[in-house]
């Protein structure tokens, strides 16, 4: 299995996020990526550096004014009166004020918080660089599954939470969707995402809301007590070409293996009746027993068992890395995941 990794990951090195109250120490950190590569060596697997990707391709996904934002905020905001280390926004369009035809300010301040859902997504200098290289990183797996083999990409930072014009949840570029529209592109008339990140899919279900073309499929935990919160639930089915192509599985609080599983099965029925050409995993470790913040309770076992149930598939696959934040654990848990593939 080819592996793929940007050495512009490095340069995104967010300082803090707010959580129930307080600023804290951010948990999406460079050392992530260290872990994770270290998991690949175990499996003798070296990563390669990708293709940049083209502009093209990142506005297949996301738009214009969103991108330019990302690259040319942090020179802005350090030279605005008193600035912060990092572009965060404190104050965000609400559903009433999107129905009164809301708009994007000129304002800087009013900008982050126009591209922004929550606090969660500091931009740095180094985060446009780093979001652009895991986005190739995607673009690079893509093309492997397009050929109809399997590729990992160590996406950092992770993509599921961005939607087409809003960063959130530690997430700039939704990589999965890039990736998906990749393999479209490329001639998959339909694609299936399967996202086993703890958290819900958010973004990725946003930007396919209304299509026809690409299932989405998440598994998570239920955000009646986790984030995103707002969305997320079972009931949300997709609208327009998209009715009936997207699927939520969540999940109670403390769930283990064997409930994770089976919702994952439920997934891949799913999948499986779709009929797509490929597949892209989001692929997150904060679902592990050992997170810092876990709401799901699954271990090293279940996630082995997992690749294995996804490997059975027997469809080609962008592997997309999301979340978990355990440096200590990810690496090990990558190299069980993907041993389901041989390495």
């Amino acid at each position: 299995m080819k592996a793929f990794a940007h050495p512009a990951e490095a340069r995104h090195d967010p300082r803090f996020f707010l959580m129930r109250g307080r600023v804290r120490p951010n948990f999406e950190v460079p050392g992530r990526a260290a872990a994770l590569r270290e998991g690949l060596s175990r499996l003798g697997i070296v990563p390669e550096i990708p293709p940049e990707a083209p502009r093209a391709a990142l506005e297949a996904v996301h738009a214009p004014d969103y991108l330019d934002f990302l690259r040319d905020a942090p020179a802005a905001w350090a030279a605005l009166p008193e600035p912060g280390p990092e572009v965060v926004g404190n104050m965000h369009p609400t559903p009433e004020m999107l129905l009164e035809d809301a708009r994007r300010p000129k304002g800087l301040v009013g900008q982050a918080g126009w591209y922004s859902a929550d606090t969660a997504c500091p931009i740095g200098p180094g985060t446009y660089d780093a979001a652009i290289g895991a986005a190739a990183c995607a673009l690079a797996a893509a093309a492997e599954a397009a050929q109809g083999r399997t590729a990992y990409a160590l996406c950092r930072p992770p993509g599921h939470h961005a939607y087409a014009a809003r960063a959130g949840g530690h997430c700039y570029l939704n990589n999965a969707a890039i990736a998906a529209q990749a393999l479209r592109d490329a001639g998959a008339a339909r694609v299936a995402v399967l996202d086993i990140d703890s958290h819900h899919g958010n973004g990725t279900q946003g930007i396919f809301w209304l299509r026809g073309d690409v299932l989405t499929v998440s598994v998570h935990g239920d955000p009646d007590g986790y984030y995103p919160w707002f969305v997320g639930r079972a009931e949300e089915r997709g609208d327009g070409d998209g009715e009936e192509r997207n699927l939520n599985l969540p999940l109670a609080q403390g769930t283990g293996d064997a409930d994770w599983l089976e919702a994952i099965e439920t997934g891949l029925s799913a999948i499986r009746a779709f009929k797509p050409d490929a597949l892209v995993v989001s692929l997150g470790f904060d679902a592990s027993e050992h997170e810092p913040l876990n709401f799901l309770a699954v271990t090293e076992d279940g996630f082995a068992r997992a690749g294995a149930m996804i490997a059975a598939a027997g469809l080609p696959a962008a592997i997309i890395q999301e979340g978990g934040y355990n440096v200590e654990r990810i690496g090990g848990l990558l190299g069980r995941f993907l041993g389901a593939w041989g390495g």
